[in-house]
């Protein structure tokens, strides 16, 4: 068997960001769910003073419960565009269906697939065959080598530009959301050479928690961070309680400083 990912070490470029490779960790940050455009614009202003590379936003949301809240559709996308042009960043946003992929690939600079879909091979195989860049979070369940192997159906499929995100996986743990397996960002880097970032805010589910699992996570070789930032979590319409507001965003920022320095490829 032929494996497409092969353990060399790789540079993605989106959205004219260059991601892995030894290069500066990147910053991702923006709401869970694009409510409204005041919103998304309010909090794309905020990431960017403060130093992000990504606005983040979730147009399409997957939830647990079929009540919650399922985001604004297609005219979330269109205030997360006009966000991230007003700010000059770069969006990424998850696709649920493949259905939907033709009509958002040209839209937006990287494409995420969510946790709930890491095992939805159809979509996988509709992603990779886009070729546009795209970040992959391991599975609320998965083990390293089924999210290895998920990576190698967008890869298989023709596309290698492929970003993988550690979110935290479901251990007998409680007291926080998920466990935050920062094992796995060396391991990923070894076995694939795919650049990783790592998500805090599900990994943990508490805001308390952001800024030292973030630190955490560059300090064993993360390539980037991707958190949640809201105006104003105790509104907010899905996951108010792990998202920073502007002061903790910047706390971020400032103590995370330190890693931020350009490597020696």
């Amino acid at each position: 068997m032929t494996f497409h990912i092969d353990g060399t070490d790789k540079t993605v470029i989106a959205g004219g960001v260059r991601i892995g490779g030894g290069n500066v960790p990147v910053r991702i940050a923006g709401p869970c769910a694009v409510e409204s455009r005041k919103q998304i614009m309010e909090i794309a202003e905020i990431v960017k003073k403060a130093g992000a590379e990504f606005l983040r936003g979730g147009v399409f949301k997957p939830r647990t419960s079929p009540y919650d809240f399922q985001g604004l559709g297609w005219e979330g996308l269109e205030y997360l565009k006009e966000a991230g042009e007003k700010t000059g960043l770069p969006i990424v946003t998850e696709v649920l269906d493949p259905y939907h992929i033709d009509r958002l690939v040209g839209q937006i600079d990287l494409i995420q697939i969510g946790s709930r879909n890491m095992h939805n091979y159809a979509l996988l195989k509709a992603v990779g065959e886009t070729g546009k860049p795209v970040m992959l979070k391991r599975g609320m369940s998965a083990t390293i080598r089924e999210w290895i192997l998920a990576a190698e159906y967008l890869a298989a499929s023709g596309n290698g530009e492929i970003i993988l995100c550690e979110r935290g996986i479901r251990t007998f743990s409680d007291y926080t959301r998920n466990t935050l397996d920062l094992s796995a960002v060396p391991i990923m880097k070894k076995e694939t050479g795919l650049p990783v970032v790592v998500d805090p805010s599900h990994g943990t589910g508490l805001r308390e928690l952001v800024v030292p699992m973030s630190k955490a996570a560059l300090a064993c070789g993360a390539d980037g961070i991707m958190v949640e930032v809201h105006n104003n979590p105790e509104k907010a319409l899905s996951d108010g309680p792990q998202s920073l507001m502007e002061t903790g965003y910047r706390k971020l920022v400032s103590d995370t400083e330190m890693f931020m320095v350009k490597k020696k490829v």
